[in-house]
């Protein structure tokens, strides 16, 4: 990722939540967070002036002056203490107030327009979007506040410092034969130039840490995605016997988790015996450089005190880079990350479908010219022409592969890859049930009713559609909270999505294989119930089966290659 590329996209993943309807309470926080900074700086030059007179009192002795100097240290440290407490708690308040924002805004946008699926069908590449948004963005804004924040108390400590530290180095006279060469404010040029040698050698020692941290990321999410897909799928899994295939998957993706583990270690190794070096040799540096004039007699203690103290601050803020340099590493990599997941979703979302859809006068689903392709550009579907009245019965039939679910998808515009016209009246409510239902947690009855809520007054009796679906046993457990989805078998769950039909009422209904898991005997008892309590619903039903052909008085057959035909009973 270029430089500024990165900067572009630090900049338009902040930029929204300071102009959203909160920027004025963030803007303010942040302005008091910033003069709390500034506040603890101004200690800390008064701590400066204190180092002079303490010590000097210490080396003549004045023993009146020592205990109003302690008073005063107490007071500096004091004040110090409450600016730096409720700069960091109000810092973690901006902090909570700002990932609530965003999570809530990365939330909509992975929401919308089923940009969730359509992820997973058209980028294939997008790995761990529930990482990136319930952790990356909140290492983001933790690292984005600690960074600037802790670059602007620097920069203010420069500043500050940088002044105090020049006039109490004096001028450094060297002697160049019969000349003298003078360098005034020489403590300053020597803390630039260790600084700046220090930040270059920090960034050759670390930078590999960038990379890394972005794979470990990378590498956790997928170890732990591995395993809820086997929580997830432990039916299956148990009844292939697949428990050493998962293993050796297991085995693989954690060996992944190690072994760049081991690199970031070694790297991270490498980089603190440089950082802890650098540091110690901070500490020796000033008072080598200023030993001479204090045996010399030109400087007192109090001043040498105070021209280390100075050196150190100015060399903190110079070598804030240094000492960031591992928080930078993983900051590029949770930008890498959440930037390409916003570029992905913005991709997707962006994707233009070319099927028109219209509004529908004559009270029917008409299909005209309707083309269903693949990415590539390869049809399954060419110049379909077809009406669904209400009260229809419409199978699509074909091998697969053919384009059966995919002309589901498109109806449903989940895909964007195609042409054509669509239309049916606006005042339709359509639903379309896949093969396999979603049952969400919580309550049965909050399952069965789902996606729409709980009435507070009922007026279907649910009780006597799961009885006559066979569900009886379900009956006095509607309102026990369970994982449904792992305790009721595909079967069970399929006729649960039948009644969903009956509750939400739509006047027309797709059905993805949703009765592949039934016998003959409750397939033909759920289609009976739609015909009997929704006479004018139209269904579209997709299904090999012929048990269920005689459930449908339309056939569209997918023959391939783009190629169709209808049939039709009479």
């Amino acid at each position: 990722m270029q430089k500024r590329d990165m900067a572009k996209n630090v900049w338009s993943m902040m930029r929204s939540y300071w102009k959203s309807e909160e920027k004025w309470w963030a803007r303010g926080m942040l302005a008091v967070i910033i003069l709390l900074s500034l506040g603890q700086v101004y200690m800390l030059v008064l701590l400066n002036e204190w180092y002079n007179e303490f010590y000097n009192v210490l080396q003549n002795y004045e023993y009146p002056s020592f205990w109003p100097l302690i008073g005063e240290f107490t007071a500096i440290a004091f004040i110090y203490i409450i600016m730096a407490v409720y700069a960091i708690y109000l810092r973690q308040m901006l902090q909570i107030k700002w990932r609530t924002w965003m999570t809530r805004h990365y939330l909509r946008s992975w929401m919308a327009k089923q940009v969730y699926y359509k992820l997973q069908v058209l980028k294939t590449d997008m790995d761990n979007p529930d990482q990136r948004i319930s952790e990356d963005i909140d290492a983001f804004i933790n690292l984005t506040l600690t960074l600037f924040l802790g670059f602007l108390k620097q920069l203010t400590t420069l500043l500050a410092f940088v002044f105090v530290l020049w006039n109490l180095s004096g001028i450094l006279e060297i002697p160049f034969g019969e000349t003298v060469l003078s360098v005034p404010g020489y403590m300053v040029f020597l803390c630039l130039i260790y600084s700046t040698l220090g930040t270059w050698l920090a960034h050759k020692v670390g930078r590999k840490l960038i990379s890394l941290n972005y794979d470990q990321q990378r590498y956790e999410a997928d170890f732990r995605f591995n395993m809820v897909r086997v929580r997830e799928n432990s039916e299956s899994i148990a009844f292939y016997r697949g428990e050493t295939p998962e293993n050796e998957g297991f085995e693989d993706r954690f060996k992944r988790v190690i072994t760049n583990f081991w690199g970031l270690m070694k790297r991270t190794k490498l980089l603190n015996f440089y950082i802890n070096g650098y540091g110690q040799l901070a500490i020796i540096f000033p008072i080598l450089m200023a030993a001479p004039k204090y045996f010399a007699g030109e400087m007192q203690l109090g001043g040498l005190m105070q021209t280390i103290s100075a050196f150190g601050r100015v060399q903190d803020a110079l070598s804030y880079f240094v000492d960031s340099y591992d928080s930078i590493a993983k900051y590029v990599a949770v930008i890498r990350r959440l930037s390409g997941f916003t570029q992905h979703m913005e991709e997707v979302d962006a994707l233009e479908s070319k099927f028109v859809r219209a509004n529908n006068t004559e009270n029917k689903l008409a299909l005209e010219n309707m083309d269903v392709d693949l990415p590539e550009g390869d049809k399954l579907i060419e110049k379909l022409q077809l009406e669904v009245q209400p009260g229809e019965y419409l199978l699509i039939s074909g091998k697969s592969g053919a384009g059966k679910s995919t002309l589901l998808r498109a109806l449903a515009e989940l895909w964007p890859y195609g042409s054509g016209k669509i239309s049916l009246p606006d005042e339709w409510r359509v639903m379309f049930l896949p093969q396999r239902p979603y049952l969400p947690l919580g309550t049965l009855r909050q399952s069965i009713y789902y996606p729409q809520s709980v009435p507070e007054e009922e007026t279907v009796d649910i009780g006597s559609l799961l009885t006559e679906l066979g569900l009886a046993a379900l009956v006095e457990k509607l309102d026990t909270v369970d994982d449904w989805s792992r305790i009721l078998s595909l079967g069970e769950q399929q006729r649960i999505a039948f009644i969903r039909i009956l509750l939400f009422k739509p006047q027309l209904v797709f059905l993805d294989e949703s009765t592949s898991a039934m016998d003959e005997e409750l397939e033909a008892k759920s289609y009976d119930l739609l015909k009997e309590n929704l006479p004018e619903m139209a269904v579209v039903s997709v299904g090999h089966r012929s048990s269920i052909v005689e459930r449908h008085n339309v056939i569209l057959r997918l023959i391939g290659n783009g190629a169709w035909m209808i049939e039709r009973k009479n």
